[in-house]
């Protein structure tokens, strides 16, 4: 069973904004196994995503890499605001 990674992604930041609608994800490329995966906020949510100390992102992307590494490939996440 293949992981959708943006739903996964998305099911798990929206709760945590006030913007949720201004949540988008996207895969930009799948090479030699590696995703690359870009989640975009509004700027005045980034806090809230990456948290104190980046352990809400740390979190977000550690449930992502076990999803990951059942089929066998690495992602790299960018989290960014706009």
């Amino acid at each position: 069973m293949a992981v959708d990674f943006e739903k996964l992604i998305k099911q798990i930041v929206v709760p945590l904004v006030v913007s949720p609608d201004d949540v988008h994800v996207k895969v930009l490329s799948e090479e030699a196994g590696v995703l690359h995966i870009q989640l975009l906020v509004n700027s005045n949510d980034l806090g809230r995503v990456i948290g104190k100390g980046g352990k809400i992102a740390s979190a977000i992307r550690t449930i992502v890499y076990a999803g990951a590494s059942k089929e066998g490939k690495r992602v790299h996440i960018d989290i960014d605001a706009y």
